[in-house]
């Protein structure tokens, strides 16, 4: 079961824990989730993220699988190298957001955030010659994210170098004899890394982590700190901008599909209705509103029959308290015609908001979510 070591880790800590999924939790928060945000901002954040799915693929088809299971042409993605990618559904729309890791030779890892996906994938494993594995109980995944980042990892993993690795590498070392891995990739529009380690080390490896980064200004951080972090960052959340069937092109993500390069799952659905999209637009937005109570007041793509989307309105699909920016900070969708910054909506509820540039926070320098 994902995350069962650090769960009993832990709530033997009596850290509040949020059920993501039947037996799969994660973290909350560990102190305050403002201080956690901000810690991530100005020196590192460290968070579990052994919630996430995932399975290894090995086996004579396994490239042709891996082809056709997401969206993109990944035939040239060296060994040690991973991509940002697409799985849709038979009709196109975006299933969930995932990443594909290219371990060695005919050997490949599918990571995603939702339990439900792997038997997405495994239906169309059914069609190829490989051999399909869920692989996630073996492992622990720790996000270090932050301007720290790198001197945290590279003073708690001797042997690791992450300043030289590039953005959507991974390489293998050793914590303790166990096998670990460290790819270069984030969720919080920091510079950071994803240290994956066999489950039972992961206790020690976190406890590492804490006891190095006293000296770096490192903070524990929860599921609270990782949503305001990724909604300034711009980033989705498959149970809150998937939750609307959309098409790649109105997630803002057309750039990770090619309808042209060969068939690939859901490539049909979307040849078919490629010239009426987009039917609407995912954007930044800024409520009327500026304090955390008033997030009570809005009014979430799931509350919302029908979830029309005409001229003027919004349908907020995520909200969240920023502490850089000292406001409420959402994304939602909007018609094609309102998706311009300073354009003015109404969310539902009567809610007056403005659209703003997605992403909030870009600083500038080379972001993960900018390379492949």
């Amino acid at each position: 079961m994902p995350g069962v070591a650090l769960h009993d880790y832990f709530a033997g800590l009596r850290v509040p824990q949020l059920d993501l999924a039947p037996g799969v939790t994660t973290p909350l928060r560990f102190s305050n989730p403002r201080e956690e945000h901000l810690a991530t901002r100005r020196s590192c954040g460290l968070f579990d993220f052994s919630f996430m799915d995932c399975a290894e693929i090995t086996g004579r088809e396994c490239l042709a699988y891996i082809d056709y299971a997401q969206t993109r042409r990944l035939d040239s993605l060296p060994s040690g190298k991973l991509a940002y990618t697409l799985l849709l559904r038979e009709d196109g729309t975006v299933l969930n957001d995932a990443t594909v890791w290219h371990i060695e030779g005919d050997r490949y890892w599918l990571m995603t955030g939702c339990r439900g996906d792997l038997r997405h994938l495994q239906h169309i494993a059914g069609s190829f010659d490989v051999i399909f594995r869920d692989i996630t109980s073996q492992h622990a995944v720790f996000a270090v994210q932050g301007p720290h980042a790198s001197a945290l990892v590279a003073q708690s993993l001797p042997g690791f170098v992450p300043a030289v690795t590039p953005y959507y590498g991974f390489v293998e070392g050793r914590f303790r004899g166990a096998r670990c891995l460290m790819a270069r990739i984030g969720y919080s529009g920091e510079s950071g890394y994803e240290l994956v380690i066999e489950s039972a080390h992961a206790p020690a490896l976190w406890q590492r982590l804490l006891e190095v980064g006293k000296l770096l200004d490192l903070r524990p951080c929860g599921f609270e700190a990782a949503d305001s972090l990724r909604i300034e960052a711009g980033h989705l959340l498959f149970s809150r901008e998937l939750a609307l069937p959309a098409y790649p092109a109105e997630v803002g993500l057309s750039r990770l599909t090619d309808v042209y390069r060969g068939r690939f799952h859901g490539s049909g659905g979307l040849l078919a209705v490629r010239r009426s999209l987009p039917r609407f637009c995912l954007v930044g937005l800024l409520p009327a509103a500026r304090s955390s109570t008033d997030l009570e007041r809005f009014q979430y793509i799931a509350d919302i029959p029908g979830n029309p989307i005409g001229a003027g309105t919004a349908l907020m699909t995520s909200a969240a308290y920023s502490p850089l920016f000292s406001r409420i900070l959402a994304l939602g969708f909007v018609s094609p015609a309102d998706r311009y910054p300073g354009t003015r909506v109404t969310l539902a509820g009567g809610v007056p908001a403005i659209v703003a540039r997605r992403p909030f926070y870009d600083p500038a320098k080379a972001l993960p979510r900018r390379a492949s």
